[in-house]
């Protein structure tokens, strides 16, 4: 594979994607999955395998799948929810090129409780001013294509699903603009949560100030692009081999 390859860079962000949520304690032993379309195949997809811990992935164990659950590249399978949620909303939403699902704590603190919603409470709230869609109800483990359609429908065209009693779903056009939504929103809800703790009403922001600051933070996507590459410097440092290519 050639570094300068699209489909290998793709796996390489994959990788990175995967190996800085185990550090930013987003992970959950050896589920969940981050998912990307194909480039210049959307109808496949590259999927990190059933059982490796994400600490220990590679580019080379990134499998790419269809969207019926035919393994056309690499050595692992791949867990079945990922086939029913993340083949479903690459097929059904055209924009969400890279599919992150996690069960990271703080958002999945405010999937468990009645009416959980992420409050305009913090600066790190406000990035997801409109962006966030809702399901309100748990289905069960996701073993079936109607499962993975009824959430990508749930979805409503926004770029982030909270699944209730579940997890989360965060969407992007780049695994770098995808990671940095999942690293922040974990942020907010922890300082949400946390609030929630002293037992004091929290101060929300008004819709007015949220659409505006919404706003000037769109504007800074270069950002996530800065915070992405750091990450793969400091895999550089402190994990040698996590690039490798060959199996």
């Amino acid at each position: 594979m050639l570094t300068n390859d699209p489909i290998t860079q793709a796996r390489l962000d994959l990788t990175t994607a995967l190996r800085a949520a185990v550090r930013h304690g987003l992970n959950e032993g050896v589920c969940n999955h981050f998912s990307m379309a194909v480039p210049g195949r959307p109808d496949l997809f590259l999927v990190n395998p059933q059982g490796l811990h994400w600490a220990e992935v590679t580019p080379s164990d990134i499998v790419m799948a269809d969207g019926d659950g035919n393994i056309l590249e690499g050595r692992h399978p791949v867990e079945p929810t990922a086939f029913y949620i993340h083949a479903r909303i690459h097929a059904g939403n055209p924009k969400a090129t890279v599919v992150l699902h996690t069960h990271m704590p703080y958002v999945t603190a405010l999937t468990s409780i009645q009416g959980g919603r992420l409050e305009m409470c913090s600066q790190n709230a406000l990035r997801y001013w409109d962006r966030i869609a809702y399901d309100e109800a748990y289905g069960g483990v996701a073993l079936s294509n109607d499962e993975g359609e009824r959430m990508c429908r749930a979805m409503a065209g926004k770029e982030i699903l909270f699944l209730r009693n579940h997890g989360v779903i965060v969407s992007g056009q780049t695994v770098a603009q995808a990671y940095d939504d999942l690293y922040y929103l974990e942020r907010a809800a922890m300082v949400q949560v946390l609030a929630m703790q002293t037992g004091r009403p929290l101060h929300n922001v008004s819709d007015e100030m949220a659409a505006h600051t919404n706003r000037q933070m769109a504007g800074e996507s270069q950002q996530s692009v800065l915070h992405f590459e750091s990450l793969k410097r400091m895999l550089d440092r402190d994990e040698p081999g996590w690039r490798k290519l060959t199996a």
